[in-house]
């Protein structure tokens, strides 16, 4: 499948937001019951917050298929949402991949829904702490090393 994976520009981040909100209710809402479901609905739409993020869009033709938006420089994920048509396509860890050509982060975090945790296993990420519930909100942190490039032949 040929997908285009790229920046998202402001005038596009509220169908890319839109997009988070339907596959959020497909597959998490329920783990999270009405006040989970209530929190993350306002987190989306508050300016404030939404200012915060690099978003980037999985595009394939010209459609909206997958989002992941970052935080703090890239690194932490806030976002990550494909599809449920192009789930297991490798959307998600080309999404992921754009991100770590595109930041600096040494280490890169998620709260990760109780969904997505294998997800993030997959893409190398490692639990840090047990599943915790803030806001109604189920999560577990993760996070994501990258690995030290060795030194070349002519290192000392």
């Amino acid at each position: 499948m040929d997908v285009c994976i790229r920046r998202m520009k402001a005038c596009e981040i509220d169908s890319a937001l839109d997009l988070a909100w339907e596959v959020f209710q497909a597959f998490e809402a329920a783990d999270y019951g009405a006040q989970g479901t209530a929190a993350f609905y306002q987190s989306i739409h508050d300016p404030h917050w939404r200012a915060t993020l690099r978003i980037y869009g999985a595009f394939a033709q010209v459609q909206l298929v997958g989002v992941l938006a970052a935080r703090n420089h890239g690194g932490h994920i806030a976002l990550f949402f494909v599809k449920g048509a192009y789930h297991r396509q490798g959307i998600g860890r080309r999404l992921f991949a754009h991100l770590l050509q595109d930041s600096p982060a040494s280490a890169i975090s998620v709260n990760a829904a109780p969904y997505a945790v294998p997800v993030y296993r997959r893409l190398g990420f490692a639990q840090t702490d047990a599943e915790q519930v803030r806001d109604g909100i189920r999560y577990t942190p993760m996070l994501f090393l990258r690995c030290a490039k060795a030194p070349g032949p002519h290192a000392r």
